[in-house]
């Protein structure tokens, strides 16, 4: 990445890059929920009323994907996907970085939701009958159908990190090759030969409407859908580990 991606134009000395910007994204979450809630108004308005519509479209995901008692785990998920959705965003502004491009902060997420889903469902079940209803019903079948939810379980978290992170790294090389793309056009069209006049001119043109008005939307499109997939995905798996308990 860093050889066809600038560095971003904030740093710390020392610290890595994807864990300054978490700081970032963390700091912007921080200002928005204080400014939100500092006078709550029985009739919400401004930057209120937008967080509370955000907050009920959570609300509707939980009640549909888990059930009504999927709304005590609204923080954990409006928090996860808040801050993935912004991480995705930062990566969009220029000198900045996405820290969801980083595969430490995407494995870090998908940790959290794999050690939240497996207490919740021992929460719910307690620890034996968590542990049977990975066996499956056929007893004789269990050892083997014991391993095979073993690695299942496993791969949840290396499929939701890579995902967002394969998903985030291929936006932003593909933004670099365009981007260094368009200043070697210019170049050329600045050399002022024939060629580059009549192609380096042109192809740059092309290239800077090409990004701004397909390229970058599609990014904010992936920004927000991988943010609400992960979501999806976490819900599912605490409905898993609920709907054991919650058909006993």
């Amino acid at each position: 990445m860093e050889a066809i991606e600038a560095p971003p134009l904030f740093a710390i000395p020392g610290i890595p890059d994807h864990v300054t910007y978490t700081w970032v994204a963390m700091a912007i979450l921080i200002v928005v929920s204080i400014l939100a809630s500092r006078r709550l108004q029985l009739v919400p308005t401004g930057l209120q009323n937008f967080m509370e519509i955000v907050l009920e479209q959570f609300l509707t995901l939980l009640d549909d994907v888990v059930g009504h008692e999927g709304r005590r785990y609204l923080p954990l998920i409006a928090t996860l996907g808040l801050f993935i959705l912004t991480s995705n965003l930062l990566g969009l502004v220029p000198g900045l970085m996405a820290p969801t491009s980083n595969l430490n902060t995407t494995a870090a997420c998908a940790l959290i939701v794999f050690f939240a889903y497996h207490w919740i469902g021992i929460r719910k079940q307690g620890l034996g009958r968590y542990v049977r209803h990975l066996c499956g019903p056929v007893l004789w079948l269990a050892p083997l159908m014991f391993v095979v939810e073993i690695f299942s379980h496993l791969a949840r978290p290396l499929s939701l990190s890579l995902r967002l992170f394969g998903n985030m790294t291929g936006g932003h090389i593909l933004l670099a090759v365009i981007f260094s793309l368009t200043l070697g056009m210019v170049g050329w069209g600045a050399s002022g030969s024939l060629a580059g006049v009549l192609v380096g001119l042109p192809g740059s043109a092309l290239l800077i409407a090409f990004t701004t008005g397909f390229l970058l939307p599609l990014k904010i499109l992936v920004a927000f859908l991988q943010a609400f997939i992960f979501c999806m995905l976490s819900m599912l798996y605490i409905a898993g580990a609920i709907e054991e308990a919650e058909h006993h």
